[in-house]
């Protein structure tokens, strides 16, 4: 592999040159997605720099989410940010054949349990009533990115839990089955740490960065229908809004 020597006679600082020098052969693809960029060892001699400022260009680059160091691995490029708009209410396998990505699901739990307080209030149920839980892995080209636990009242959903959900969206079997169709959701975002349960089946170091999303949705008649927890890789996602002035 060929590098571009750094110019020392520039006014440019090395650490700089260096950085702009990996970034573009990211940008250009010639280290893919995934890919293992030579090891510390390699890059100090192929550019003639010192450790010092070899990590302070590796610690740029993470910053900007264009590599992954992966402690006793090495340094990874980073796969591009999914971008997942805010627009629409979309089931996660809806949301992967549209981007071209092969989904999969893992059902981590699939069982009745009462309602909490919590889970109460938000789909206007009675304390303790019969709630069905689904709690699922997602996952696209094998890569997991994202957990939800779903409750939906059983009451309006009676022998849900006959339905294979590792292959059946459950959005979908609202409809086909119960006639239940969600018009619209009201959704919180925010920032949180990945516990080390978490952490194991995303495939993220514990405490690395998460979004959690916490959704209602509502069916016909505007009545709540499911209430959703999912929790995203934060290296992985990318939350936008379109915004009118």
């Amino acid at each position: 592999m060929n590098f571009d020597p750094l110019d020392r006679r520039s006014k440019l600082p090395l650490y700089q040159q260096l950085y702009e020098n990996l970034r573009m052969r990211i940008a250009g693809l010639e280290w893919q997605p995934g890919q293992m960029i030579p090891s510390e060892p390699e890059l100090m001699a192929a550019y003639g720099v010192s450790r010092i400022t070899l990590r302070q260009v590796l610690d740029m680059l993470v910053r900007d989410g264009l590599i992954v160091r992966e402690q006793g691995r090495g340094s990874f490029v980073a796969r591009p940010a999914l971008e997942k708009g805010m627009v629409r209410i979309f089931s996660f396998t809806e949301d992967m054949h549209q981007r071209g990505l092969t989904p999969r699901t893992i059902v981590l739990a699939a069982e009745l349990t009462p309602a909490s307080p919590e889970v109460a209030a938000r789909l206007g149920a009675e304390l303790g009533e019969e709630m069905v839980r689904l709690e699922r892995l997602r996952l696209a080209e094998d890569e997991p990115l994202a957990i939800e636990e779903s409750y939906v009242i059983h009451r309006l959903c009676p022998g849900l839990l006959r339905f294979d959900f590792a292959v059946e969206s459950l959005r979908e079997v609202m409809e086909r089955a119960y006639g239940v169709r969600w018009s619209r959701a009201r959704q919180t975002i925010r920032a949180i740490l990945a516990s080390e349960t978490e952490a194991a089946l995303l495939g993220v170091q514990p405490n690395a960065a998460l979004l959690h999303i916490e959704r209602v949705s509502y069916s016909q008649g505007n009545t709540p229908s499911e209430f959703l927890r999912v929790r995203y890789r934060g290296d992985r996602y990318t939350l936008y809004n379109e915004l009118v002035g």
